[in-house]
């Protein structure tokens, strides 16, 4: 049984503007995955959707069966509680993904602070500066 805790953060410079997401999973062993990765030109809730996403993903491509996310996107985190309703078009998508994604796993997500996600943080303005691609994300994960 593998549980999984991630920081996820997304952020644009601009609105909408480059944009890039970062992502730390916590793995029993002590050592953490960060990605940063640039996605191009969004508006910052496309962004915080897409850090969820590839949180989703990685969580699932590990075979975890659990993952507890911590966000400073108020917005996503009450729409994936449930407690807003999603009628962005723009987010829709992102959004009815991430869902359908979370259902396979034992999956909480809860809104913590901005200066308590620093490290996400860090990584998606990183990856807005630099435009880190994915077959970049490797070299710079190792730093």
């Amino acid at each position: 049984m593998l549980e999984l805790t991630a920081y996820v953060d997304g952020g644009s410079h601009g609105s909408p503007g480059p944009s890039g997401i970062g992502v730390v999973i916590e793995r029993p062993d002590g050592n953490p995955i960060r990605i940063a990765r640039w996605i191009g030109h969004h508006d910052n809730n496309v962004a915080e959707y897409a850090a969820l996403l590839e949180a989703l993903q990685r969580a699932l491509d590990l075979k975890a069966t659990a993952l507890h996310v911590f966000s400073d996107s108020e917005l996503v985190v009450k729409q994936m509680k449930g407690e807003y309703v999603c009628r962005s078009p723009r987010l829709y998508s992102l959004h009815w993904t991430c869902r359908k994604l979370a259902r396979s796993l034992s999956f909480r997500i809860a809104h913590i602070p901005r200066a308590l996600n620093h490290e996400a943080n860090r990584l998606a303005n990183h990856a807005v500066r630099h435009r880190i691609q994915p077959q970049m994300e490797a070299s710079f994960v190792a730093l």
